[in-house]
């Protein structure tokens, strides 16, 4: 198959391109040409958010398969229709878990699990993408596929409650330094390797019963976050982490930014049957636990320093929220 990727080099999208090339799939990246394309791949270079510069861009370019990576808005899947309508035999739109209501009303989450998140805008927008797709009726001509990552990290991110996609808060575990966890830390939560969810999402591609279909896409191991923390901790060396723990409500009175990643994530249990994946992809298994995952990451990070997207607001936010709550509980 030929195989367009709207956003082929970020951190899952990459170990799905990765993956599909190594099965004999031609893969064509379109970006803005911000990020290196492998050279193994086709690269198109366009801004997708301008309607005829993406026509021209791909004009004559016949593809199996466009999976969508970076849609956030309606408008972005509807310049999408507006190219590939009839020309394509699967669009593949990458939504989020996060699209579930929160917190859940039953675990283990199942695709048919009640959606709606009252408190985060990134949720409520895929959303919206999702239910535009719905809407669409069969003589559209655009067979769609729907998959919900979770909390999914590659070789580039340290997960975390504040910001995964950035070494800040490994590089803080090596220095001693605490952080937070809302509540009492022990919340369940899932963590996938980019790789393992790479397996899942290949399956789907060129699959004609995953078209009309939603599918999360996530691992099997659920950690709590003192245990997360612990392995980060482990991973770079360093002592058992200090762990501040911290009610939610105050975490998103002192930082509000937080109030949709906490109340409308990952201040919720996030556990997951992927049963309805298995069915259609048999072979999809996540071998990475998030012990062996992080040490990667970690040792990756490490050997490109100038990857590690260090972030001097996420150190603000960590000591902010936790000098305000010592404040508050030496009054």
């Amino acid at each position: 198959m030929t195989i367009l990727f709207l956003g082929g080099t970020g951190n899952i999208s990459a170990e799905c391109a990765a993956l599909l090339h190594q099965r004999g799939h031609q893969i064509i990246v379109l970006s803005r040409g911000k990020t290196p394309v492998p050279p193994q791949y086709r690269a198109i270079v366009a801004d997708r958010k301008d309607p005829d510069a993406l026509r021209q861009a791909v004009a004559g370019l016949k593809v199996d398969v466009v999976a969508n990576f970076i849609g956030y808005e309606v408008a972005d899947l509807e310049a999408d229709y507006a190219v590939w309508r009839g020309a394509i035999g699967q669009y593949v739109f990458i939504s989020s878990a996060t699209v579930y209501a929160k917190p859940p009303a039953r675990l283990p989450i199942t695709e048919d699990s009640p959606l709606g998140n009252a408190w985060w805008d990134y949720a409520q927008k895929k959303l919206a993408c999702e239910e535009w797709l719905r809407r669409l009726p069969p003589e559209a001509a655009f067979p769609w596929t729907i998959v919900r990552p979770s909390h999914t990290y590659s070789k580039r991110w340290i997960p975390n409650v504040v910001s995964s996609s950035s070494y800040t808060v490994a590089a803080r575990l090596e220095r001693g330094q605490p952080v937070f966890v809302p509540d009492d830390g022990e919340n369940p939560w899932t963590l996938t390797a980019a790789s393992d969810f790479a397996l899942g999402f290949a399956g789907l591609l060129g699959n004609p019963r995953a078209l009309g279909e939603a599918f999360h896409i996530t691992s099997d191991e659920v950690l709590t976050w003192n245990q997360i923390y612990a392995r980060i901790a482990e991973a770079v060396g360093a002592a058992a982490p200090a762990i501040e723990r911290i009610p939610t409500d105050f975490i998103c009175e002192i930082a509000p930014h937080l109030t949709g990643t906490l109340k409308g994530d990952k201040a919720h249990p996030g556990v997951f049957d992927n049963s309805k994946i298995k069915r259609l992809v048999p072979e999809f298994v996540c071998r990475k636990p998030f012990t062996d995952g992080i040490r990667e990451a970690v040792a990756w990070l490490r050997a490109h320093p100038d990857q590690q997207n260090l972030n001097p607001q996420v150190d603000r936010t960590l000591d902010n929220v936790i000098n305000a709550w010592k404040k508050r509980a030496a009054a």
